[in-house]
């Protein structure tokens, strides 16, 4: 017998900005609708989903304002980079962060695309807006443990 050889996740893109503007609570993998021409520009590793954001709307989850280049051998009519895309997920899934979203007034954000086992993956996130006064203050957290970082080294 062999052994099956689990295929690495391979990232596209990452939603840096939503670890500095939210609080992640939890997050949740979704496959995404893609045409084909879109899959192969990802495989180029070109995308970008730091202004997007996820919606639902009907018992449906959508993938809203991320721009995914066109493939350029692609000729065939009109192509809208930041089409609104479908994700795929389970009915309870959707209705379990609907109802998060409604009593604890969070916010759905993507936070990866990456391919995994050849299918393009969202990580879509449970978030909860920062104020300003918690960003000052991982700030300077962070500047007081790099300083710290530095005086230990020397």
């Amino acid at each position: 017998m062999t052994k099956k050889e689990s295929s690495p996740i391979k990232i596209i893109s990452q939603n840096r900005k939503a670890k500095q503007r939210f609080f992640i609570l939890e997050s949740f993998e979704a496959g995404i609708a893609l045409l084909g021409h879109e899959v192969k520009s990802l495989r180029n590793g070109a995308a970008n989903i730091e202004e997007g954001f996820v919606r639902i709307d009907k018992d449906q989850i959508y993938l809203m304002n991320t721009h995914i280049p066109p493939y350029p051998q692609y000729t065939l009519g009109d192509y809208e980079p930041t089409r609104t895309r479908k994700l795929l997920m389970h009915k309870k899934e959707i209705e379990r962060l609907c109802k998060e979203i409604q009593l604890k007034g969070c916010t759905l954000v993507p936070l990866e695309l990456y391919f995994k086992r050849g299918m393009v993956k969202v990580q879509v996130g449970l978030a909860k807006g920062k104020k300003t006064e918690d960003r000052r203050e991982e700030i300077k957290k962070r500047d007081i443990d790099r300083q710290i970082r530095r005086h230990v080294r020397t």
